[in-house]
């Protein structure tokens, strides 16, 4: 009886909800309308309303613009109101024609030109919520992203959006089996390539890893230990937007177990844990790498699994050419999840505006 009494109370008490004078509202100097969400476990909330974009010609210019300041970001994901374990993308008006509305995507220490879990996010959110008219079976829209525009098909039903499938930015191999020197290990080979990020991409059994679940620790600090020497010892930049430029992520890749199935990868996003999900860019990269060893051709599919079991499909639509480097079109399908709405509030007085870093769950420096 006590517990039904208190559940009562707690359920008449949600009236400060919709209430704008409610205290902490009414003190807040901003107010931030973020919907939780995530694609095959990773999290990527979405920001709809309380925050001034900057202008800009294109949604790159706005994100080099909100990545100068960087006030958001370390607002939304550092803790006490965010973590390391989650990213934010902030919705934004596009001045393209082509494209219903952009976005920009803040990950743990980086502003990437693009991300796969984080679009499905992004594409879900904005359908779910009815900010763009969902038709069934299928709604075509077309995003853009800081690295260009985004087509994006996603299956809907009963208001519900069962599949993402977006076509991707360009990807591309830029260096094969280039060494790279690992202190207290020796000499190694990783492919760099170019999925919306740029990747080192190793072979998890030559490093000895199975890619398990318990190995997340031990795949995390190694992928940190070979990023921070991929971008001091592989150069790469983007051929047609040089401020895209040096390794940011770093991608253990299972034994290929051909067209058409499935294989298991484990990408390190920094500053040190494991992306949840099977990691969209990462897949296109991945493509990327199998296509330029020509393994891979126009029309092939393959998936990938991450260490909790989560898959995205990709898919070769096509090639194109990037500055002098052959690249593919790649397609990359997943589902993504709408967890809750929060109303993130800053009290003038909060002692922690722009939040805080403790090694012991933010490993590494805050390198933004």
């Amino acid at each position: 009886m006590a517990a039904d009494k208190t559940y009562q109370h707690a359920a008449g008490s949600q009236a400060f909800v919709s209430d704008p004078d409610w205290g902490p509202r009414r003190r807040s100097r901003q107010r931030i309308l973020i919907v939780g969400c995530h694609a095959g476990g990773e999290v990527g909330m979405v920001v709809l309303a309380g925050v001034a974009a900057p202008a800009g010609a294109s949604v790159f210019e706005v994100m080099d613009r909100l990545r100068a300041d960087d006030t958001l970001r370390r607002l939304l994901l550092r803790e006490p109101r965010g973590s390391v374990a989650q990213h934010a993308n902030v919705v934004v008006p596009s001045n393209r024609e082509d494209c219903e509305a952009g976005f920009v995507i803040m990950e743990p220490t980086e502003y990437p030109a693009m991300s796969g879990s984080n679009t499905m996010c992004v594409a879900t959110v904005l359908l779910e919520t009815g900010i763009i008219p969902m038709r069934s079976p299928v709604t075509r829209l077309q995003l853009e992203a800081p690295g260009g525009p985004v087509v994006v098909e996603a299956s809907c039903q009963d208001g519900r959006v069962s599949q993402v499938t977006l076509h991707n930015v360009p990807s591309f191999a830029d260096q094969l089996d280039a060494p790279l020197e690992l202190a207290g290990t020796g000499t190694i080979t990783v492919d760099v390539a170019y999925g919306g990020m740029w990747y080192a991409i190793v072979d998890a059994e030559a490093l000895g890893f199975s890619l398990e679940p318990s190995e997340a620790r031990d795949l995390a600090v190694t992928g940190e230990r070979i990023r921070e020497a991929a971008r001091e010892q592989l150069m790469c930049r983007h051929p047609e937007n040089e401020a895209i430029a040096g390794v940011s992520i770093v991608q253990f890749a299972g034994a290929w177990q051909g067209v058409g199935e499935a294989s298991q990868n484990a990408v390190v996003v920094a500053p040190g844990r494991l992306d949840r999900s099977a990691t969209g860019t990462g897949l296109s990269a991945r493509m990327a790498v199998l296509h330029a060893r020509g393994l891979m051709r126009v029309g092939d599919s393959m998936a990938h699994r991450s260490v909790i079991g989560s898959e995205f499909g990709g898919r070769i639509l096509g090639e194109t050419t990037v500055g002098a480097k052959v690249a593919i079109l790649p397609a990359i399908s997943g589902q993504a999840w709408i967890t809750g709405v929060t109303e993130l509030l800053l009290d003038p007085t909060d002692p922690f505006p722009q939040g805080y870093v403790l090694s012991d769950t933010w490993p590494g420096p805050d390198r933004q």
